[in-house]
């Protein structure tokens, strides 16, 4: 039964994006189709197999590696920050230590590969890997798997000139894509929290089910001679074009210790802007959760978000108590950010007694991902710095389909994971 109504949730997802699409005569349903039957095949290998789940928890365990080398030199500076069983002093870590700190490690390092040309060849040929399969356009593809590693508001910015030039439709479809994605150099930060082969499942699904509904809510029919991948480039990093990498747009190469030094300095910034958001909302969602129990001890923002989302949580094949607890926590992710709930979670979600197998695939599927009101601003300001006012002006009035194409994807990789695990 609950399967049945997993797979019922899948089908209603696909429907609302149907619903609410902006041109439903021009929507690509061989590419939906094709996507689709990739996604389940996708999910089925990763969960089903000794060999996915075997890929899945080497990618997890190499990440776990990383975290592991970036505490030596959290050491060197704060020994007392990390416990005994890293070679530091502290009697436990806390969430700054084992979840942000590494991202000084982990950003740079990513960076390195962008410069020296590895990460955009990556990008390069399975975007257009992806784009032969799926029959979407080039740089559509192309921007789904640089958004993986790089992140929404990175991958927009080194994709400055490709905006520029494309038809502001086109510009919609990113941004709605960006609500779907993950940094590669935090996911590292999401293992140490929730059971990492579902956290490294779900980037891959993203990337499928945010091509599928951006597909469906804004289908733009691209000509041949519009589908063309411009040179990009950006501070910091090795620039892309279609037909000659590694040169930046004034022709030279930052050297390489100052690329690196601009990139350490990033990723502190990026350190002390989620420590920022994650304390910031959390007071914020107490404060309010305070002013609502003046008027009833019962009501608070998780009770009322998971009323809303409660339907939606039921769709993925749980029982009427999991459901609101799942919905509970959908209402807080999408409210303040995945970080919040991972923290909720953490030391608990690997208990069987608390969570089962087919609720702990689920919830973590779900939450990883930047879906958010706050990513939301992120996008549009990235926007407004880079292109011209109509295009911001298009952004800005489709705030909600951005939301709903982000909160779409993610029930979509969830639901699709949730079919096979059990």
């Amino acid at each position: 039964m609950l399967v049945a109504i997993n797979i019922l949730g899948v089908i209603v997802y696909l429907a609302i994006a149907f619903l609410f699409s902006k041109d439903k005569k021009h929507i690509n349903w061989r590419s939906v189709g094709i996507v689709l039957v990739i996604n389940l095949l996708l999910a089925w290998f990763l969960t089903g197999f000794q060999i996915g789940r075997d890929i899945v928890q080497g990618a997890a365990d190499g990440f776990n590696w990383l975290v592991e080398v970036s505490y030596q030199g959290i050491i060197f500076a704060l020994p007392n920050w990390v416990t005994p069983m890293y070679g530091g002093t502290a009697k436990s870590m806390n969430f700054i230590t084992s979840a942000l700190l590494p991202i000084l490690l982990i950003v740079p390092l990513f960076d390195i590969l962008t410069y020296i040309g590895v990460l955009p060849w990556i990008i390069k040929w399975v975007g257009r890997g992806l784009s032969f399969i799926t029959g979407q356009p080039k740089f559509e593809s192309f921007f789904s798997v640089e958004m993986m590693f790089l992140g929404n508001t990175e991958a927009l910015a080194v994709s400055k000139l490709q905006l520029q030039t494309m038809r502001k439709e086109r510009d919609l479809t990113l941004a709605m894509m960006s609500m779907s994605c993950v940094t590669a150099s935090i996911l590292g930060a999401y293992t140490q929290m929730v059971p990492g082969q579902f956290v490294l499942t779900a980037v891959p699904l993203n990337i499928l089910n945010a091509i599928i509904i951006t597909n469906m809510l804004n289908p733009v029919k691209v000509a041949p001679e519009e589908d063309t991948i411009a040179k990009v480039g950006g501070a910091g990093a090795a620039s892309e074009a279609a037909e000659a990498d590694g040169a930046e747009e004034n022709g030279k190469r930052e050297p390489f210790f100052s690329f690196l030094g601009d990139s350490i300095l990033g990723a502190g910034r990026l350190v002390l802007i989620i420590t920022a958001n994650v304390i910031a909302f959390v007071a914020l969602a107490a404060m309010i959760d305070k002013i609502l129990m003046l008027f009833n001890p019962w009501l608070t923002l998780e009770h009322i978000l998971g009323v809303i989302m409660f339907p939606f949580a039921w769709l993925m094949g749980l029982n009427v108590h999991d459901a609101f607890q799942f919905a509970q926590f959908m209402g807080t992710k999408l409210v303040t950010n995945e970080f919040v709930v991972m923290g909720k979670l953490v030391g608990k979600i690997n208990n069987p007694d608390l969570f089962s197998a087919h609720y702990r695939a689920v919830l973590t599927v779900f939450i990883t991902s930047f879906a958010n009101f706050g990513t939301t601003g992120m996008i549009i300001g990235a926007f407004k710095g880079m292109v011209d006012r109509e295009k911001n002006d298009l952004i800005s009035k489709n705030v909600g389909y951005m939301l709903l194409s982000g909160i779409l994807v993610s029930l979509m990789s969830a639901g699709i994971v949730g079919l096979f695990v059990w």
